[in-house]
């Protein structure tokens, strides 16, 4: 079950790739809570929104924009936002892309990018956790209890990320 499972998100992540390197037109909100208009990104030096183009802003901007967007519930901006980033293999940008596409209900899609974020940095517990998520809708309560067991390993069962996943495990048993 786990290398089908695998499989088919190296599959569905290849299907990501023209996502990725495309160009955007999207919504950020770096040091503001609210996101700028679609087609543009918060400079943090300015505070202003600017258009949004490849090579315009920091990876840091980039980042901030596109997690502001992921968590505003505007996943297929933050996909087009964190695809602006000059460094592909920031585990921050492959967090929030793999959130935004499982958000969007492309869960193996957002599996392959958190599978490329703990490549990069396999103590990020917050990719753990989502992972866990995605493995909760996916119905596999076993991997996402494994995700539980790495993040208890690496953060404690006090961290915010434990009790999270702890949490959704527990409603997922329940319902």
């Amino acid at each position: 079950m786990q290398k089908r499972l695998i499989a088919a998100a190296a599959v569905s992540l290849m299907m990501a790739v023209p996502l990725f390197a495309a160009p955007a037109f999207a919504a950020g909100g770096g040091g503001s809570t609210e996101p700028c208009p679609k087609g543009e990104v918060r400079n943090d030096d300015t505070g202003k929104c600017e258009k949004a183009s490849r090579g315009s802003h920091s990876d840091d901007v980039i980042f901030a924009n596109g997690q502001a967007l992921a968590k505003a519930g505007r996943y297929g901006e933050a996909i087009a936002v964190l695809s602006l980033a000059a460094d592909k293999s920031d585990p921050r940008i492959l967090n929030y892309l793999g959130y935004s596409h499982r958000m969007s209900g492309r869960v193996l899609v957002g599996l392959g990018y958190y599978q490329e974020a703990l490549r990069a940095n396999p103590d990020y517990v917050l990719v753990r956790e989502y992972m866990g998520e995605a493995h909760l809708q996916l119905g596999d309560v076993e991997a996402a209890r494994g995700q539980l067991a790495e993040i208890e390993k690496r953060a404690g069962k006090d961290s915010a990320e434990y009790a999270e996943l702890a949490g959704k495990i527990d409603a997922y048993l329940k319902s």
